[in-house]
């Protein structure tokens, strides 16, 4: 049988494991995972306040549960843990679905104040992964700034302003609830370099913090009035993009209330520099950007500095070079042609990526079938050439003979139960696991070294 091991357990892995054993009946997959817990960016990236979105984790569930597909996590594959080259020797194919492991900087002086941090430090933080830092997000804040103007960007947004009765609900863990329960942030900026026309963010997500209670969304015409594309409404512009101008302008429209919340939509102002104040961040500077006429912006000489002691940048994800692979840095994706692997131009054997480290960080969660099949299915037109190489007996034996102990499927439903009674102990409901040490020991109390 042709064997296929997975590197990542998030959608695009899951979504890859689920094309081979629905187009193979002769194919068995392990979905390795450095963490102990699979789902990738649906448990660690999706704002736990998105219930309906969180919930594609029982898809997700049904693929690792099929009886030729194992998950195996806290396997390490690279340095420091299993060598990529030992892997490939253990599985007739290797898919590497590992993701934009890093964020990009906006690269101007005072980034790295303290206060500074990357949107994705912050949602790593709320979302209880392992390896985030409670670095006192916003035990200092009284105004933050959030740069971009993408959904990540709503997301935190809507995060900061919202109040401990609609947190609490929540699986966030009990650490980050209180200090946002604690947070002192009234005001939140998002702000974007360019029109409202081009923002990214989808129109669903901008609604929502319309909704939020105790918070009032303000909106200034005169820069709106900046976008061609925005005061003309017989512009051409793309549904997703009319929708969320339609609803621009009417926040713009409304009068201002005395909330005790205000968030803050900024256009046309690009970041040039975070100001210091006692050490840490204590305002932006903004140059004002206009329309070049061309599809971009250009800067006209004028700034404006926005207090903030919390500056969190949106600006986008960037894959990372992977232990023994191709890399090209200029796009931060593994060089490929429809999803195999190539070295110097030459196609790589046994050797595929799909997600976001094949096409960038572009796309929705849906966005990941479509890659992963057409990912599989060159795999499966190798296949012949593939299984004649011989290979060891079962993985995972081999793999604990040389030290490593994968969290199988009993040791990740151990986390959830884990995860129940702590929420249940808190008068909460769920609520994660937000340390190494506490996942893995409720992953081996139950036994998950056995093969499954």
């Amino acid at each position: 049988m042709l064997r296929v091991a997975v590197v990542g357990s998030g959608p695009s892995g899951v979504y890859t494991a689920q094309s081979l054993v629905q187009m193979d009946s002769g194919v068995l997959v392990d979905v390795l995972d450095r963490l102990p817990c699979p789902y990738g960016l649906v448990r660690y990236g999706v704002a736990p306040d998105h219930e309906k979105i969180k919930s594609l984790q029982n898809n997700l569930r049904t693929v690792l549960e099929h009886e030729r597909v194992r998950f195996l996590g806290d396997i390490q594959v690279g340095p420091g843990g299993l060598p990529g080259a030992r892997l490939r020797e253990l599985y007739h194919a290797v898919v590497y679905c590992v993701g934009a492991a890093t964020d990009r900087h906006l690269g101007i002086p005072g980034e790295d104040l303290p206060g500074s941090w990357s949107a994705t430090q912050f949602v790593s933080w709320y979302s209880a992964h392992p390896d985030a830092a409670d670095d006192g997000f916003v035990s200092e804040a009284r105004s933050a700034v959030v740069i971009g103007v993408g959904n990540v960007a709503v997301d935190v947004t809507r995060i900061l302003a919202r109040g401990p009765a609609e947190l609490s609900p929540t699986d966030m863990p009990q650490a980050a609830l209180s200090a946002l329960t604690a947070s002192r942030v009234r005001d939140v900026h998002m702000v974007g370099r360019r029109g409202p026309s081009q923002a990214r963010f989808t129109t669903k997500e901008l609604r929502e913090l319309g909704g939020l209670p105790s918070t009032q969304v303000t909106v200034d015409p005169a820069e709106l009035a900046l976008d061609p594309a925005y005061v003309d409404p017989s512009a051409a512009l793309p549904a997703a993009q009319r929708r969320n101008v339609e609803v621009l302008r009417g926040w713009a429209q409304t009068p201002p209330q005395d909330a005790p919340r205000r968030i803050r939509l900024r256009f046309f102002l690009r970041p040039v520099e975070l100001l210091a104040d006692a050490g840490r961040v204590g305002a932006v500077r903004f140059e004002r950007t206009e329309p070049d006429g061309q599809g971009g912006v250009r800067g006209t000489g004028r700034y404006e500095d926005i207090e903030a002691q919390l500056v969190l940048r949106s600006v986008g994800y960037r894959g990372v070079p992977l232990e023994g692979l191709p890399f090209d840095a200029a796009s931060g994706t593994v060089p490929h042609l429809a999803g195999r692997v190539l070295r110097a131009g030459v196609v790589a054997p046994g050797e595929y990526v799909a997600g976001w480290i094949k096409r960038g960080p572009t796309g929705v969660i849906g966005t990941n079938r479509p890659c992963a099949k057409e990912t599989v299915m060159s795999l499966l037109e190798d296949a012949d050439v593939l299984v004649r190489r011989d290979l060891p007996e079962d993985p995972v034996e081999m793999l604990r003979a040389e030290g490593i102990e994968p969290v199988q499927w009993a040791g990740w439903q151990a986390i959830e139960r884990a995860e129940a009674a702590l929420g249940a102990s808190l008068g909460r409901s769920v609520v994660k696991l937000a340390d190494w040490e506490s996942l893995l020991a409720a992953a081996r109390a139950a036994g998950s070294q056995q093969v499954s």
